[in-house]
């Protein structure tokens, strides 16, 4: 760790850099205004493909030495445009005044003017941000895959061990361990195809999104069409009309089914946390980590508890974003600004409570003979499956039967059951079907 990171605020940037610093690409600073560059750029390209007499001289072999200067921007650009902006004291500006530097570097400055032109700083922050993110979100799905795939092996290697299933905390119906991976694997599925619909959309329309500059400029434009052309070609959606910032509606959908899907792994990094404690699973040892600084035989769940932490922090800053974002005072007032600074913080913390997630899943080890042992111990369950059979063959009150039998204050077992079984008045095939029942198959489908 250098002593960059030593010295950093934020673990983010800090202890867990190594996990996050692939997030830096889409949510820092830089990225930032790398990604505003790129908005501006490829928006004065747009431009001169519409017939603005201006621009009609503009030679398109300059293309690709403009959109270099997105593609090849690099930390001496970053400083140059922060150089800038200590002058300017207004950030999008400054991205404007440093393409302008490059146009004039490049002997293109008579076109220059047409760099940010009719624009609002909020075209280009609220088409930079959502694309941003939705260049990140690939990463995120690759992330949560690998989650998937080793509870999918989950599913597959504990499929046939039956386990104790518990309501309240109680001894109830038993299930099997695998099923209950494969209710996490589907939920989180489920959450990912809602994810995959929610589109990125970009506000583009000028000052109060009417796009009065555009308009009074040139006439005879069709403005509106040429702002979604303008998003199509960033592979995002336009959204109007709107004010002077994008609503951010689908940002706020964005934000909620990703914690949707973090209070999914939250709830798995709970239950195994339990099962670990019941004594279900073991980890996998490392004979060089410590487990506690006190107790040496402790070998504790902190892959789980990292997880839900992170998990749980991240998604307190989604709420915040969630229901922060799409209120402003009438056509714009500057907190969405300083509030979009921030969302690299959830997804960074995000991924680190994926890696931690998985990290621990892949250390379980069953402990399969204390999961028989609990059902040994447990026969009181199978009353359930007596009393339903006996139901469907017309005993009279055998919910109450088998309530009396095991709500006795002493030990149920096998004997117990069968005794009772034995004792009822029903044929000798009934009796059979009764004795097969154990903890052992009563799992259900």
């Amino acid at each position: 760790m250098s002593s960059f990171n030593l010295n950093a605020i934020s673990p983010v940037d800090g202890r867990y850099s190594k996990q996050t610093e692939l997030l830096s690409n889409y949510f820092s600073e830089k990225a930032l205004i790398k990604y505003r560059v790129k908005v501006e750029i490829e928006y004065f390209i747009s431009l001169t493909e519409i017939g603005i007499k201006n621009l009609n001289h503009w030679d398109n072999k300059f293309n690709d030495k403009i959109r270099n200067i997105y593609i090849e921007f690099d930390d001496v650009d970053a400083l140059e445009v922060k150089e800038i902006e200590k002058t300017t004291n207004h950030d999008v500006k400054a991205v404007e005044y440093f393409i302008k530097r490059k146009f004039d570097e490049m002997k293109i400055g008579e076109f220059s003017e047409f760099i940010h032109f009719g624009l609002t700083s909020q075209d280009i922050n609220n088409t930079a941000i959502p694309l941003s993110i939705k260049d990140f979100i690939p990463h995120y799905f690759e992330k949560i895959n690998l989650v998937l795939s080793e509870l999918d092996n989950k599913v597959d290697e504990y499929s046939d061990i039956p386990m104790l299933a518990r309501t309240h905390g109680q001894p109830a119906s038993p299930t099997r361990l695998g099923k209950e991976f494969k209710v996490y694997s589907v939920r989180i599925r489920e959450q990912l195809n809602v994810l995959k619909t929610i589109p990125h959309s970009c506000k583009f329309g000028g000052a109060t999104g009417n796009f009065n500059a555009h308009q009074v400029a040139y006439p005879n434009i069709e403005w509106r069409n040429f702002a979604e052309n303008f998003a199509k070609k960033m592979d995002l959606d336009h959204s109007f009309p709107t004010t002077q910032i994008e609503h951010y509606d689908n940002l706020a959908r964005l934000f909620d089914c990703l914690k949707r899907i973090n209070t999914i792994i939250l709830d798995l990094n709970k239950d195994v946390w339990q099962y670990i404690s019941l004594d279900y699973f073991s980890q996998k040892i490392n004979k060089n980590e410590v487990g506690s600084s006190a107790m040496p035989h402790k070998v504790n769940p902190i892959d789980f508890e990292n997880s839900e932490g992170n998990l749980s922090y991240a998604n307190s800053i989604f709420e915040f974003l969630s229901s922060k974002l799409p209120i402003s005072r009438l056509q714009r007032d500057l907190t969405d600004s300083t509030v979009l600074r921030n969302i690299g913080v959830p997804f960074s913390h995000t991924i680190i409570g994926l890696n931690s997630t998985l990290k621990g899943l892949i250390k379980l080890l069953v402990n399969k003979i204390k999961i028989e042992n609990d059902l040994k111990d447990n026969w009181i369950v199978i009353s359930e499956a007596i009393q339903t059979i006996l139901r469907r063959e017309g005993i009279d009150k055998p919910y109450e039967l088998l309530k009396d039998l095991t709500r006795k204050n002493e030990i149920i077992n096998k004997n117990t059951f069968e005794n009772f079984i034995n004792s009822l008045d029903i044929s000798s095939e009934i009796k059979k079907e009764l004795l097969e029942i154990t903890p052992f198959n009563y799992t259900g489908i």
